[in-house]
């Protein structure tokens, strides 16, 4: 299956220690940015009770949930020890200054969806 990437905007529209949320096929994702312009996108959802993780607190490579303080780390979705649980994470890429982010497993979902 061939990937798609699907254009967010601009590296510089996000602050640093920021993050930007956009709805792809019905589903909310965050896109961060770290201090050192490392970009992320994960499920705008903590797996804890769902708080708004683009609502939270960047720092290295991790968000702090607002609602409880989980602690996600942005590579992987996982919240750290002593916390469980894991919200998906979707491989992003930076071009000529240009974020975008693989849509192909949120396209499947959508379709799997309305068949």
């Amino acid at each position: 299956m061939k990937s798609t990437w699907f254009t967010v905007g601009p590296l510089v529209d996000i602050p640093r220690l920021g993050a930007k949320v956009v709805r792809l096929y019905g589903t909310p994702v965050a896109i961060f940015r770290t201090q050192s312009d490392e970009v992320f996108a994960l499920e705008d959802h903590c797996p804890h009770k769902r708080g708004p993780l683009s609502q939270g607190i960047v720092h290295d490579h991790k968000v702090s949930c607002p609602l409880h303080g989980w602690v996600i780390e942005l590579d992987k979705g996982t919240a750290m020890a002593p916390d469980e649980g894991c919200t998906p994470s979707y491989p992003v890429r930076v071009t000529d200054g240009v974020i975008e982010i693989e849509v192909q497993h949120l396209d499947a979902m959508a379709r799997a969806a309305t068949a």
